[in-house]
């Protein structure tokens, strides 16, 4: 989380106040390139305000004369062009200066805020992730992201032009105090304005920045999905639940931009009517010998300059809904409690390698209090040893390997790697000893090789001999660019087994010394998995690696291989041994492993 975030009694004001909060994040977190921004647009208010004085100074020593005299001197001339060319060179240097300073500062805020939220998705446990649809995520780094540094582009202009106004209010006064202060009644009408402005707009740019998270979320789900889309013929159910969900976002953007349309036509017009009044005021005082008709003139400009910061602190100001609304949505992000902290302790490698020892002691876990999942679960498993979990759906078998791998931390009990508390590791050490192949394998649209090294340091050596345990070195070589063959968005072009297949091989290149497989062979002909579970019994990659297996397993191929079955029901051990044992003790057991396969065999024969 960035350190200069805002805290959550100043976002939970009105949208004025929370917006300029917002906005001083931005500046305490680019103070340089706010600076410079804000100088350019100083230089640029401060020169438009210039134009000001040389008008007014033009009418009374060039204009004025000239209908008097009849004649203009080549002097006065080329003293006027030169003042208003000198203006306006360096009031172009102003705006590029704060055009540039702003974009800067814009992208700058929007790559930070997009880098943190990933960094917290990334440090945020998978039951945060469970609680949070993918849409969601997606508009909050990206969407949210955008609409809470919009007001970024016209802050420099809106502090430039608010320098402006005062020096532009300092000069009316001092060239006549009445029609200043005629002039300046505009501004409580321009208040008034906003406030109602304001008031009506927050709502439903709330709503808009929620839609637009519910519209992506339907998108994401609708691409996931494409083949069970495709399949069921469910196209026009799909095509229609998007476009319920896109009209809505559409029709409260209209009413949010129909708000817009009406502040920003009325902030226009109020500059322009003092000025009319300035008018109708000035030439009485001219014709009463009160002013000067450069007064007049000079007064009646300086509100018209008035009216350019009034409208750039109103794009401003209009900007601040959605940006409060997306920064609230992006900082819930940034504050979401449930990190997982890290130690500094490290799995203890043997000398010549090994497998790691297994201890399970008193696992509990619940997804909610009043959903417990696992009960008081203590188990171990010895160095080189394959265990098989076995049980019905939903007795915990996934579950417990995301706790095996401290994808979530248990509600109560430990799990220990070579009698170190997996809580206990530095961040990563764990992962230098454990492997999980999960049950759907997921594949980068990258090359063989990318998916299998996936950034380790690995020779392509290593990477054939994972794939020759995995049973994948035959389709593998097969491809018309071998290990350089893109394999496609999530693996498309492969096969369910294939994927599976190379997901194995993944996890065996780091040569973990303890392996989880959750039902990673599902998709893999008996055959094929049983040579699978062979080799990596046998030593995986390099022949000696003699790693502990922990296995999710249905088939009695599999389990018998195992060297001891934990039987699951309802989150808890029901009994433990070899597969013949519990086959012979255990009529629950086998009826699960007996339906296994005959559902196994039924599909089979299906296909």
């Amino acid at each position: 989380m960035t350190d200069t975030a805002v805290p959550p009694s100043r976002l939970g004001r009105g949208s004025t106040s929370a917006g300029f909060a917002v906005l001083w994040v931005a500046i305490k977190q680019e103070p340089w390139i706010f600076t410079l921004s804000t100088v350019g647009s100083l230089l640029f208010g401060a020169l438009t305000v210039a134009d000001a004085w040389v008008l007014g100074w033009a009418t009374d020593h060039v204009v004025l004369p000239a209908f008097r005299d009849g004649e203009i001197g080549a002097d006065m001339l080329w003293a006027v062009l030169a003042l208003f060319v000198g203006v306006a060179i360096l009031r172009a240097v102003g705006i590029v200066a704060r055009r540039l300073g702003a974009g800067i500062m814009q992208y700058r805020m929007q790559a930070r805020y997009r880098r943190d939220v990933t960094r917290r998705y990334l440090a945020l446990p998978m039951r945060w992730h469970q609680q949070h649809p993918t849409g969601e995520l997606l508009s909050n780094a990206n969407a949210d992201v955008e609409a809470a540094w919009g007001p970024i582009a016209p802050l420099p202009m809106a502090v430039g032009t608010l320098a402006m106004m005062v020096i532009a209010v300092g000069q009316m006064f001092f060239a006549d105090v009445v029609l200043a202060t005629v002039g300046l009644l505009v501004f409580p009408a321009v208040i008034a304005t906003n406030i109602v402005y304001q008031s009506r707009a927050q709502g439903w740019a709330t709503r808009a920045q929620q839609l637009r998270a519910e519209v992506s979320e339907i998108a994401h789900e609708s691409f996931d999905g494409a083949m069970v889309v495709k399949t069921l013929g469910r196209e026009v159910e799909e095509t229609e639940r998007f476009a319920r969900k896109a009209r809505e976002l559409r029709d409260v953007n209209i009413r949010v931009g129909r708000i817009r349309a009406a502040f920003d036509p009325v902030l226009a017009a109020l500059p322009n009517v003092g000025v009319l009044v300035v008018l109708a005021v000035g030439v009485q005082r001219v014709t009463s010998g009160a002013t000067d008709p450069g007064d007049v003139v000079t007064v009646a400009y300086l509100l018209t300059i008035v009216s350019f910061p009034i409208r750039s602190i109103g794009w401003l100001l209009g900007e601040f809904p959605r940006s409060v609304v997306g920064f609230r949505r992006v900082d819930a992000v940034l504050r979401a409690t449930g990190e997982m902290p890290y130690g500094e302790a490290v799995v203890p490698a043997p000398p010549g390698g090994g497998g790691a020892r297994l201890e399970v002691s008193d696992l509990a876990y619940a997804h909610t209090p009043a959903q417990p999942l696992l009960h008081d679960l203590s188990f171990t498993v010895d160095p080189g040893r394959t265990v098989a979990l076995v049980g019905a759906t939903a007795s915990g078998k996934s579950t417990l390997t995301t706790l095996l791998t401290r994808l979530v931390d248990p509600d109560g009990g430990a799990v220990l790697v070579d009698g170190v508390d997996v809580r206990d590791l530095a961040r990563g050490a764990l992962a230098d000893a454990v492997s999980i192949v999960p049950q759907t394998p997921f594949l980068f649209d990258d090359t063989v090789r990318g998916n299998v090294a996936l950034g380790a340091d690995v020779s392509d050596e290593e990477v054939w001999a994972a794939l020759r345990v995995a049973q994948a070195d035959g389709f593998v070589a097969a491809l018309p660019d071998g290990l350089s063959a893109r394999l496609g968005e999530r693996g498309t072009s492969l096969s369910g087994g294939q994927r599976q297949r190379l997901s194995l091989a993944r996890a065996l290149v780091r040569r973990p010394r303890l392996l989880i497989l959750d039902d990673a062979t599902s998709a893999v002909d008996p055959e094929v998995e049983a040579r699978i579970l062979a080799g990596l019994k046998n030593g995986g990659p390099d022949g000696r690696h003699d790693t502990t297996l922990v296995v999710v397993a249905y088939r009695k191929a599999t389990i018998g291989l195992a060297d001891e079955v934990l039987h699951l029901e309802d989150g808890r051990i029901a009994d433990r041994g070899t597969h013949r044992e519990l086959l012979d003790r255990s009529p629950a057991y086998a009826r699960l492993v007996n339906a296994y396969e005959q559902e196994r065999e039924t599909e089979e024969a299906a296909r």
